[in-house]
């Protein structure tokens, strides 16, 4: 990543409500919180968040009997098909909305004048899975400065110490309720942990925390000690771009988009879903990611959390095949389903 440059003009930090250029940035002023609030008095755990039960012991016993967890050997021949286009990031202005998939839940998001980075994982490895399919679709260091990064939750394939230890220590960084104090002891100065449908704003870009159907686990002793969910970027205009994170399909889409009308782009998961019994409540399958974004009511969709890792059994291209049927069957215009190959982009507004 290139070094950050120096501002003509400070970086501001928002703390109270100032109004929009546009009525589409609708969550109210109080839900405001500062940038760099990193809090001590949250739930020792957010097990109440669930949208279901986790799986029981029973559940347990038949996943490990059965072993489904990777693909069949058949289910593998399609890896030199996956695509990869690294290609170079388009040129960003202060009002250009743009985005470049790394792979995975990895973005670069170009919104407002500010590069944001969601769930930034540049290893080629995480732990209990095999070697990354593809590699990322953009080397650390052709990365502009990164103005900003979120966080969805704290499973490895979302959350990569080693990726996050290349970021300057001011890096500023949104991230769940109970997740701070992970990236303060790794000496992170900018640190704003964030509740479902509590906002933090920076130089004039909104991001807004908002509810998914999953989990939260690192350790043996850390189940649901930090909360999950999404992120809504909005910037002076009223563009927005929702980024889902993990999720299970469910009720919270439809509120995210009453909340947050006039999406224009969803970043939403497609893969990591089979077997369906054990994964069904926290991940979505193409067909549901499909629904879920005409819940959103959002403009776009980009496919991710496909491509990149092995985390279930379904075969490789499935995910891609599968989402361009449900979208054709939904007869949604096809130049709205934005199903980049990783390190590929595009421009919104330029």
């Amino acid at each position: 990543m290139k070094r950050r440059a120096e501002r003509s003009t400070q970086m501001t930090e928002r703390t109270a409500a100032a109004p929009y250029e546009t009525d589409r940035a609708t969550v109210p002023a109080s839900l405001l919180q500062p940038v760099g609030r990193v809090r001590n008095d949250w739930p020792r755990t957010f097990v109440d968040r669930l949208t279901t039960p986790l799986p029981g012991v029973r559940s347990m016993a038949r996943f490990a009997r059965e072993g489904a967890v990777r693909p069949r050997p058949e289910g593998l021949r399609d890896v030199p098909l996956l695509p990869f286009e690294p290609g170079p990031l388009p040129p960003a202005g202060p009002d250009t909305l743009a985005v470049t998939w790394a792979g995975h839940a990895s973005w670069v998001v170009r919104v407002g004048g500010l590069t944001v980075l969601t769930d930034p994982v540049w290893s080629r490895r995480i732990l209990g899975t095999p070697a990354r399919l593809t590699p990322v679709g953009i080397r650390w260091e052709d990365l502009p400065p990164v103005d900003a990064v979120v966080i969805s939750h704290n499973h490895f394939d979302h959350l990569d110490a080693p990726t996050l230890k290349r970021l300057p220590r001011d890096t500023p960084v949104f991230v769940p309720a109970g997740l701070g104090q992970w990236f303060t002891r790794r000496r992170f100065s900018r640190v704003t942990e964030l509740d479902w449908w509590e906002a933090a704003e920076l130089d004039g870009v909104r991001f807004d925390f908002v509810p998914a159907h999953h989990w939260s686990k690192r350790t043996l002793l850390d189940t649901c000690r930090s909360l999950w969910g999404g992120w809504v970027l909005t910037d002076r205009s009223g563009h927005r771009v929702y980024f889902a994170g993990d999720t299970g399909y469910g009720h919270w889409f439809a509120e995210i988009g009453r909340r947050h009308p006039g999406i224009d782009l969803a970043l939403l998961p497609i893969g990591a879903y089979d077997p369906r019994w054990w994964l069904r409540d926290v991940h979505t399958d193409p067909e549901e990611a499909v629904q879920a974004h005409r819940d959103l009511g959002a403009r776009r969709m980009a496919p991710m959390h496909w491509a990149t890792f092995v985390l279930s059994s379904e075969p490789v291209l499935e995910p891609l095949t599968r989402v361009r049927a449900a979208w054709e069957k939904a007869g949604l215009a096809r130049e709205d389903l934005w199903d980049l190959p990783i390190g590929g982009s595009r421009v919104l507004v330029p």
